[in-house]
């Protein structure tokens, strides 16, 4: 399972905290024009979340489901925790839920990904969030995206994927429409001009 990449004192990847960008010719519509955010990538394979896929549910639909609140609390909640933003992660698991966050939030499961960004998959963080004391950014990613060993290499060497450096700007922006021609401009790309075909010498 590709989560298990995500240990807390692993060494980092040289993907860690890289965008992966689809080409035009993606055929696993899973992934068709996305920004994925890789979080963990190691010789056993690489975890990572789509940061431009919405979610029919909102934060407040989670915390029902969860009974962590009632419907007269839901009622009195703050801006900040209703409007919370959630993604639709990726197709692997896509029940479960993991906040991806600034590092300003931390708990014992707290597993950071760059110098900036952590991921904390349990309920305290969700808790927080709801009572207002969560993390300055962050947002709720339900499923997530997984390679195993040396297919996500296999796919970027097939012309699959573009990557670069992640903008936390980036992922945490809420527009989420030109979000993958924005991820394309971190590198002076455009969408016209990447070829659907690799080219061989």
């Amino acid at each position: 399972m590709a989560t298990s990449v995500l240990k807390k004192n692993r060494e980092r990847g040289f993907l860690d905290g890289h965008f992966l960008i689809a080409m035009p010719g993606m055929l696993d519509k899973n992934f068709e024009r996305t920004v994925v955010y890789i979080c963990a990538h190691s010789e056993d394979g690489a975890m990572g979340f789509i940061i431009n896929r919405t979610q029919q549910m909102s934060f407040m639909d989670v915390l029902l489901h969860l009974q962590l609140v009632g419907e007269d609390e839901a009622i009195r909640m703050p801006d900040s925790t209703v409007d919370f933003p959630i993604r639709a992660g990726g197709p692997c698991e896509s029940g479960r839920g993991f906040v991806l966050h600034s590092d300003d939030y931390s708990s014992e499961s707290s597993i950071p990904v760059s110098d900036d960004i952590s991921l904390t998959a349990t309920l305290d963080i969700v808790r927080a969030i709801s009572r207002g004391e969560g993390p300055r950014r962050g947002m709720l990613m339900l499923g997530y995206a997984g390679w195993g060993a040396g297919q996500l290499e296999h796919e970027i060497a097939a012309n699959g994927w573009l990557t670069c450096p992640a903008s936390e700007d980036l992922i945490f922006d809420a527009a989420i429409e030109d979000k993958y021609d924005r991820a394309l401009a971190l590198m002076g790309v455009t969408p016209a001009m990447l070829s659907m075909e690799a080219g061989h010498a």
